[in-house]
């Protein structure tokens, strides 16, 4: 059986990541997807939604095996558990396949690193693109309303 590992943050759940997940499935038999933990991402990215919630999105899909939380050290870890036949990456993840190659094989892992070229070519294709456009509303008057910072959402 051939396992394909997809990573990512999955911030904002959007037809791209789909298109990703869907076009990483289709390279073996079984799909497994390592979410970024919140303490590796908040240096690069502005998280909003947590670990666990996003987690629990994508393991609600379909096309996804297994998902599963990354580890909060070492970003290899899971992988050296999995062993899986591929790493499948996203057209827009900023990792450098030559990298990431020479990391596995320190590792002795023998993995193909095949980069998704395939990809969802729309507007909103990113969760940095849809965050940019809700900030654009917002700052137009067209998003939603400034909220006190002590009032009760709920």
């Amino acid at each position: 059986m051939k396992t394909v590992v997809a990573t990512g943050v999955f911030e904002i759940l959007h037809p791209g990541h789909i298109k990703f997940l869907t076009e990483a499935k289709k390279l073996g038999d079984k799909l497994i997807v390592i979410i970024a933990r919140d303490k590796l991402i908040s240096k690069q990215k502005n998280a909003v939604i947590p670990e666990e919630q996003r987690l629990e999105v994508i393991k609600a899909l379909k096309v996804v095996d297994k998902a599963i939380l990354g580890d909060k050290e070492d970003i290899f870890k899971p992988i050296e558990e999995i062993k899986p036949y591929i790493i499948a990456l996203g057209k827009n993840q900023d990792v450098d396949e030559k990298i990431l190659t020479e990391e596995l094989k320190k590792r002795n892992l023998n993995i193909q690193v095949i980069r998704i070229e395939n990809f969802y070519n729309k507007n909103l294709n990113s969760t940095t693109k849809i965050k940019e456009k809700i900030l654009k509303l917002n700052e137009a008057g067209r998003g939603c309303p400034t909220i006190n910072k002590n009032q009760d959402l709920l």
